[in-house]
């Protein structure tokens, strides 16, 4: 009579109890005194071979594992050591094969930098002089201006101890950037408008513009306005396309209803025509607001009456909208956001104080609130007199919020609704706080020139 062949409970019985067996081996060790050999069989890769005579006549001898037990078992190391073995190592070093890079089209350089985050690019142009020369190539403006980037940069002007100093804030980093050099070392001058990667900037005589690059430290002075602007002016700007090459305009606006235009193409400011008379002056604009482009509009803000004025530069077109504004409505600003006008503002009611987003709304002319800042936020200006600065008006907004004491910087991104608390600004190697004097929102651009 044959022998009972295995079944599988009972071959799964058996290799637990070898595993227990061998787990006891590496706990406790070898013993003084010789043990006999142990046979661990692999049942899942070998067979059984039956000889067909009357029965089996053993196992295959590839199923039979052998330990010897003259010799002492490895002893268990660590998972840290076991791990460290078997992970690559973190920093290899890699040689690039200089007859395959060597032929790398140069277009396809182009290609792949104007794609890279803003922080890598700079990084790209330490590697040689022409790989730093291509970021000024035609080509690569033309590729870095057809590619949607990410979210805008802040450029800001920063007080402390009567010095002003010039700071940016990168949200995709969450990071402070302190330019080394100043972009006009003998002028005061601060942030009035941009567009794409340049900032436009205005002194304190109201008279003399400078058009910059704050990512690449360029830094152009235009001419002179023509007319003498006695009071305060309000600063838009809008590209004469789709990219930098058809150039831009710069407008500045006076409560009175003087204004002027510059085009970059021919370097002169001119007047295209005179104020409606349907349009009452003095225009009461609110000063605290930025104009926001739309196209080859903009929009100004305007307190008496409350409403807003439209200026199309490209067909001279004036337009004003009598719009009133939401009740408990203190500090605000105009923004904008995918071709919308938009309304950022504090409401104050009784010792409550709260941050809200207006949506313009085109068939009514009324404000509709789409969103607030959360309550848990706003409990911490509770009983305080709260006063608000819009640093930015396209599609990431950076709120200044200050009160006796407090400072907070707050962005709200106006495609995803997400409210997010800006790091403090502090020098390198300083930890004291910068303050927020005032700044601007900007589209970090290697390529775009004044």
């Amino acid at each position: 009579m044959g022998e009972r062949r295995p079944v599988m409970g009972e071959v799964a019985a058996l290799r637990q109890l070898v595993g227990q067996v061998q787990e006891l081996w590496d706990l406790y060790g070898a013993p003084a005194h010789p043990l006999p050999r142990w046979y661990l069989l692999d049942f899942e890769h070998g067979s059984i071979k039956d000889d067909y005579c009357g029965g089996r006549t053993g196992y295959n001898s590839e199923l039979l594992k052998i330990m010897e037990t003259n010799q002492s078992p490895p002893r268990k190391r660590p998972r840290r050591d076991r791990n460290r073995e078997r992970a690559p190592c973190s920093n290899p070093t890699k040689v690039m094969k200089q007859e395959i890079w060597r032929e790398f089209p140069e277009d396809l350089f182009e290609t792949v930098i104007a794609r890279l985050p803003v922080a890598a690019i700079f990084r790209f142009r330490t590697v040689c002089r022409k790989w730093n020369s291509l970021l000024g190539s035609d080509n690569f403006s033309h590729q870095y201006s057809d590619v949607p980037h990410g979210l805008p940069w802040f450029y800001t002007i920063t007080h402390e101890n009567g010095n002003n100093n010039v700071a940016m804030y990168d949200p995709s980093l969450n990071k402070w950037h302190h330019p080394s050099i100043p972009l006009a070392p003998t002028k005061i001058v601060i942030p009035v408008a941009s567009v794409g990667g340049l900032v436009c900037l205005l002194d304190l005589s109201h008279r003399n513009f400078y058009i910059c690059n704050p990512l690449m430290q360029s830094l152009k002075e235009i001419p002179p306005i023509s007319v003498q602007a006695w009071s305060r002016v309000t600063v838009g700007m809008v590209l004469n396309g789709r990219n930098y090459n058809g150039g831009y305009k710069v407008m500045w606006l006076g409560n009175d209803g003087t204004y002027e235009v510059y085009d970059s193409t021919n370097n002169t400011w001119s007047c295209p025509g005179n104020f409606p008379p349907s349009i009452k002056l003095p225009l009461g604009l609110n000063f605290r607001s930025q104009p926001v482009a739309v196209g080859s509009t903009l929009y100004f803000m305007c307190a008496e009456p409350d409403g807003v004025l439209s200026y199309d530069v490209s067909s001279g077109i004036w337009k004003q909208f009598s719009i009133p504004l939401p009740l408990h409505l203190t500090d605000h600003t105009l923004a904008e956001f995918q071709g919308r006008v938009m309304l950022v503002g504090l409401l104050c009611k009784n010792a409550a104080t709260c941050v809200c987003i207006w949506e313009l709304q085109k068939m009514t002319l009324l404000w509709k609130e789409v969103d607030r800042m959360p309550n848990i936020w706003c409990l911490e200006f509770y009983g305080k007199h709260m006063k608000m600065t819009c640093l930015g008006n396209s599609g990431l907004l950076m709120l200044s919020l200050k009160a006796k004491r407090m400072n907070r910087l707050v962005t709200y991104n106006l495609s995803k609704k997400e409210w997010q608390k800006v790091p403090d600004c502090m020098l390198p190697c300083s930890r004291k706080k910068q303050w927020i004097a005032c700044g601007i929102a900007f589209d970090p651009c290697p390529s775009a020139l004044a």
